[in-house]
């Protein structure tokens, strides 16, 4: 990578970071339950983006996609090691208290489309990139998860 490339590749982290960090934090939290899970995923993200530098085409796309790819990797090694995840008592600011808790208890992969799907601002297709899956198995999840966020959020206004 050339000197100039390099810096070029850094001041789009840099921005993509200002603009989107915070965004993308609360993104994988909302997948994760675990704000300490979502802060390293994010980071190692970042940092394997500066390592490729230009290679990756489109540094919004990648980091997100990646953040969501390291924080499933993470759930499925403490799900292999029968750990609990930590219950936090961090809330979002500004976000509804009732859909965080709702969305903790859907499968992961239902999940990961809703947060990506309503929150990150990602189209179908887009998001079966980010997860690895297909357009119609994306859509099979949001369905489901859609339904059962509404069913557990309308039992509890109840």
């Amino acid at each position: 990578m050339s000197t100039q490339a390099g810096v070029g590749i850094r001041s789009d982290l840099e921005r993509l970071y200002r603009e989107q960090g915070d965004r993308l934090w609360r993104a994988v939290f909302l997948y994760s339950g675990d704000r300490e899970l979502a802060g390293d995923a994010v980071a190692e993200a970042f940092a394997q983006a500066l390592r490729r530098g230009d290679s990756i085409e489109s540094a919004r796309s990648w980091v997100w996609h990646v953040s969501f790819r390291i924080a499933a990797g993470m759930l499925k090694d403490r799900r292999r090691t029968a750990a609990l995840p930590p219950e936090g008592t961090y809330q979002l600011a500004d976000e509804a208290p009732d859909l965080t808790a709702a969305l903790k208890t859907l499968p992961p992969k239902q999940r990961g489309a809703v947060v990506l799907r309503y929150y990150g601002g990602y189209s179908i297709k887009e998001t079966a990139a980010i997860l690895d899956s297909t357009p119609a198995a994306v859509g099979v999840h949001l369905t489901r998860g859609r339904r059962r966020l509404r069913t557990l959020l309308e039992e509890r206004d109840a």
